[in-house]
């Protein structure tokens, strides 16, 4: 019997890794919030991929700035038509999910691997309110619209600007311990969720804490662009089709999100408080280097004031974020 185990294990090890395509509908759309009892639209296993398709704003708002109705996604009128205002919030973010990860469960780590990240429309907006952003009270409510040349991957911001296009997901996130409840898709926390880190794009991997079983993940928020702090409470909004892989990690145990591109390693510290933010992604860029550099702490510190480079994430969510960011070529042993 242990031999025809040890078989069946080997023989489904070999298999390749299966692949979904979850389209935006208001069947797989999570309007506003993570939460262990939200319902999986997609059970997937450990290293599959797929393909996520989000749509992203308000299409009555979007054609008074501007945008021609024939341009406004079917699939973004269904959800705003049939997704009904008691299942919507506390937040306003829509997103695809949840995607269920078989034999995740709390302590281990969701990898995901950002395969793809596509533009699926040929603008973005950007707007604020009265009351919303960094400086509240200082304008009235605006929205912009902003042409996007996908081939150049430039945004057309106004005569004489153009914008570099670098598409990710603002959230992206697992649902956060059961205890918790449904929690509002604004701040991000150790699910992660609502970061709005620019540098999450294509080529990228994201780590995130699992809190709950099958982890839940979601993603949505889609960003052609984005200033570091995000000061007026939006980037250059879009809807995107993402290709995500996901992979359980038993091996590693993690407190808060982690991330790695091909040329850095990034921490991340999360609080109301700017202060305290920086010194959690401090805390937790030393914690990096002492466990995966295998460093002395001490060295870890200095190393961190003379190499890593903090910047601010995000001023806007309630839950501020910075990120640190460790160059792999300090590493030149490659390890």
């Amino acid at each position: 019997m242990i031999r025809f185990v040890l078989i069946a294990l080997l023989v489904s090890a070999l298999l390749p890794a299966a692949e979904y395509k979850l389209k935006a509908s208001p069947e797989t759309i999570v309007w506003g919030y993570y939460s262990a009892t939200a319902k999986p639209v997609l059970t997937i296993k450990s290293g599959d991929t797929v393909e996520v398709q989000n749509v992203w704003g308000n299409p009555d708002r979007m054609v008074a700035a501007g945008v021609h109705p024939d341009q406004i996604q079917p699939e973004l009128r269904d959800v705003y038509e049939k997704i009904p205002r008691e299942a919507r919030g506390p937040g306003s973010h829509l997103l695809t999910g949840p995607i269920a990860i078989e034999g995740a469960e709390p302590g281990d780590v969701l990898e995901v691997r950002i395969r793809e990240i596509r533009m699926d429309v040929p603008y973005a907006w950007n707007s604020f309110g009265r009351t919303s952003g960094f400086l509240p009270g200082e304008f009235d409510s605006r929205m912009k619209i902003i042409p996007l040349d996908r081939e150049r991957r430039v945004g057309h911001f106004g005569p004489g600007i153009e914008i570099p296009l670098r598409p990710f997901f603002g959230s992206m996130g697992v649902a956060p311990d059961p205890s918790a409840g449904k929690i509002n898709s604004s701040p991000p926390g150790n699910y992660a969720g609502n970061l709005d880190n620019k540098e999450l794009v294509a080529g990228t991997t994201l780590f995130i804490p699992v809190h709950a079983p099958r982890a839940l993940f979601e993603a949505g928020d889609g960003h052609a662009a984005m200033g570091n702090g995000e000061v007026d409470i939006t980037a250059l909004e879009t809807s995107l089709t993402g290709v995500f892989q996901f992979i359980v990690r038993h091996d590693l145990h993690l407190n808060w999100p982690r991330a790695e591109t091909p040329t850095h390693y990034i921490t991340m510290g999360l609080d109301p408080d700017l202060t305290a933010a920086t010194k959690l992604a401090v805390h937790e860029t030393l914690d990096f280097l002492v466990n995966e550099k295998k460093m002395s702490r001490e060295d870890a510190y200095m190393l961190t004031s003379v190499g890593v480079d903090f910047s601010i994430t995000q001023l806007v969510d309630g839950t501020v974020g910075v990120h640190g960011m460790i160059p792999k070529s300090l590493f030149t042993s490659g390890k």
